[in-house]
């Protein structure tokens, strides 16, 4: 099975649940394997160095354990639910393992999330942690810690006709001197309490996995839109804590501030080596200083969620208008 995800071309020895195949691609850039069988054998015997441990599992344990075999020639990440992937250095082979009852279901939340991400920054592809949807052609970044709503907006902005472009992880490549934000795959991941809010009722979607009680929006039915080319980054939204005001705040970001922001939201930066922080350090400068970064303050109240999306379009929209007096950073 063949797909295109973040810009990668994906090949696989069977369906990968939330990826559209392809019918044809110009070349494989990743090879995946969902079972163990097929590791290379001699990767048994290569020497193992604790790359990093972190995360929480149940009882205490460590969340995520990596290794780090032959020096960086592969990688083994080993998830606290005895999930397993190894990753070949050059980010183009991966094998998967679980055991029961996980099914190929939640392998895939972790493959196509943290697996991938990791894949990219091998491949020297800086990720924000981040959602991402088009407005006027142009792709804008919503940003947050976890529980900020970056899922939830998203999806509110696709109800209002706004394709999306990535859930959770922004994959950014440089295209003639232009940032451009990659599309992922037609898929919002959302938790109960957001399907709730957007649906009326918590079970309103599917979960994900039957051991998970995410929730999958499926943007290829009902109306919905996926963009499936990279766009130019056009503006970078940061979700803030809510506040008692009334309306909704944008504010610019400026200087330090802006790259303080960035360096917070980067996706798997745990996983980095000193190059791999060097070429990221190196991006996110070219974002802070020539692509806006906004800090958006919702309000409390229950039904916020539209006005946030009115108030982030009208500042992008201001943004992309030629005339505009404010289109510096």
């Amino acid at each position: 099975m063949l797909y295109s995800v973040f810009g990668l071309t994906l090949g696989a020895d069977r369906p990968i649940p939330g990826l559209i195949p392809q019918a044809a691609v110009a070349r494989t850039a990743t090879r995946i394997w969902l079972d163990a069988v097929s590791v290379p054998p001699e990767v048994r015997t290569l020497h193992e160095d604790v790359w990093y441990v972190g995360g929480q599992g149940e009882g205490g344990s460590p969340g995520l354990r990596v290794w780090r075999l032959a020096g960086g020639v592969y990688f083994r990440l080993q998830y606290g639910d005895g999930t397993e992937f190894l990753v070949d250095g050059a980010g183009a082979r991966i094998w998967a393992s679980w055991l029961e009852p996980l099914t190929l279901e939640d392998t895939a939340t972790y493959l196509l999330g943290p697996v991938l991400g990791f894949v990219l920054r091998l491949r020297g592809i800086t990720c924000l942690h981040a959602s991402a949807v088009a407005v006027g052609g142009r792709a804008i970044v919503l940003l947050g810690p976890a529980e900020a709503g970056k899922s939830t907006t998203a999806a509110a902005l696709c109800r209002m006709g706004y394709p999306v472009l990535t859930d959770d992880v922004a994959a950014l490549v440089d295209r003639d001197g232009t940032i451009h934000v990659e599309p992922a795959y037609p898929q919002l991941r959302l938790w109960p309490d957001s399907v709730a809010m957007l649906y009326g009722a918590a079970d309103a979607l599917p979960r994900l996995t039957p051991n998970w009680d995410k929730r999958a929006l499926d943007l290829t039915h009902n109306g919905y839109r996926f963009q499936h080319q990279p766009l130019p980054l056009a503006a970078i939204y940061l979700l803030a804590e809510r506040s008692t005001d009334a309306e909704v705040r944008v504010e610019g970001l400026q200087g330090r501030e802006r790259l303080l922001a960035l360096l917070a939201n980067t996706y798997v930066s745990y996983l980095l080596d000193s190059a791999m922080r060097a070429q990221e350090l190196a991006v996110l400068g070219r974002l802070a200083s020539g692509v806006p970064v906004r800090r958006v303050v919702p309000p409390a109240q229950p039904n916020g969620l539209t006005p946030l999306c009115t108030r982030i379009l009208e500042d992008v929209q201001a943004l992309l208008r030629p005339s505009t007096a404010d289109r510096r950073p």
